[in-house]
């Protein structure tokens, strides 16, 4: 009897290309996890949640659209293994976060340490949009619409899963059904879950604009490398260098497989005599063995949005089957469907 696969569902919010933040902390989990054949996995392009801040900008979240799916089978992600949907075309969703907010209170959703840090962020001030606000409870929708119990994210989601976590417990307990699935999340590796901007900032991100995108030719890349922060009291050559919180070594340390040359590199630049250019060209040549594979792929795809379009339009269908049977049930179990279809 064949093992009973555990579900995935993971996704990106399409507000621009996806850089190596983003295959860092995430994409390059979702393909080892495909690969693995003990999953079955549901990938989203979150658009509708994209929205919630975006919502007098469609454009841009409309032209990503592309943007994300290209980066997605560049990286490896395989249609054939993983179900690559848009979450505007699975109307089950909506419905869902509505049983849900029935749920959950506003002081709740007031508490949730991710959304406040991100209200802040985005400088909201009192005028929070109310789509933006309930946010978790929409992705509870998301994760629950395909029972799933894996749930690979950074770091700063664990409010999110806990969020969803209250939610199935309260509506099973609730409607005396055991319909609804607890999530667990899959945290990347400790320290790469988020990795610095090339100006040392805490966080990579389009809008401070110190990413390197997984779209980036070699040209770009290499200029991008070449300015990146290093060590500002490393002024000669000779001089002893500082390799904590030196985003140059941080990068060796995540993206170079041969371990034993970093050592040697971290040896030699703190004892003096390694300079921040030949560091970084090394650096430069690491990243390429890693970019260059993906740049081609995703060019080969650019060639041929019908075939991606395909992609999305069959995986949401398929996603759709899987939300409506999740919908029924819930309908079900709170006793709503009069009619006795969907």
């Amino acid at each position: 009897m064949a093992e009973e696969k555990h579900v995935i569902l993971t996704g990106d919010r399409p507000t621009g290309k996806l850089h190596i933040g983003h295959y860092v902390g995430s994409l390059k989990n979702r393909v080892e996890l495909q690969n693995t054949g003990k999953y079955d996995t549901f990938i989203m392009i979150a658009d509708q949640q994209a929205l919630t801040d975006n919502a007098r900008d469609p454009e841009k979240i409309r032209r990503s659209l592309h943007e994300v799916a290209l980066d997605y089978l560049a990286v490896g992600i395989d249609p054939k293994k993983s179900t690559i949907l848009v979450q505007s075309q699975i109307p089950a969703l909506s419905e869902l976060t509505m049983h849900y907010l029935n749920l959950v209170t506003v002081a709740r959703l007031r508490r949730n340490p991710t959304v406040k840090t991100e209200i802040k962020q985005k400088k909201f001030g009192e005028s929070v949009p109310a789509g933006f606000f309930i946010y978790p409870v929409s992705q509870a929708a998301d994760i629950t619409a395909f029972k799933a119990d894996t749930v690979p994210v950074g770091d700063d989601q664990e409010p999110m899963l806990e969020q969803t976590r209250e939610i199935v417990r309260t509506f099973n307990r609730i409607y005396q059904q055991d319909i609804l699935v607890e999530p667990e999340g899959v945290f990347p590796p400790k320290g790469q879950g988020r990795i610095p901007g090339l100006d040392g900032n805490a966080k990579m991100s389009k809008s401070l604009g110190n990413a390197i995108y997984l779209s980036d030719d070699a040209d770009t890349v290499q200029k991008k490398v070449m300015s990146m922060y290093t060590d500002p009291t490393h002024i000669k050559v000779s001089d002893p260098g500082h390799v904590e919180g030196n985003t140059v070594f941080t990068y060796l340390d995540i993206f170079d497989p041969d371990k034993e040359q970093v050592a040697k590199l971290k040896e030699q630049y703190q004892a003096g005599g390694l300079g921040d250019v030949k560091i970084k060209r090394y650096l430069n040549e690491v990243l390429e063995a890693e970019l260059e594979p993906i740049r081609k792929r995703r060019e080969e795809y650019a060639a041929n949005l019908d075939y991606v379009d395909q992609v999305l339009k069959e995986g949401s269908a398929r996603a759709n089957e899987v939300a409506n049977q999740t919908l029924k049930e819930v309908r079900d179990a709170i006793g709503i469907n009069y009619f006795g279809r969907l």
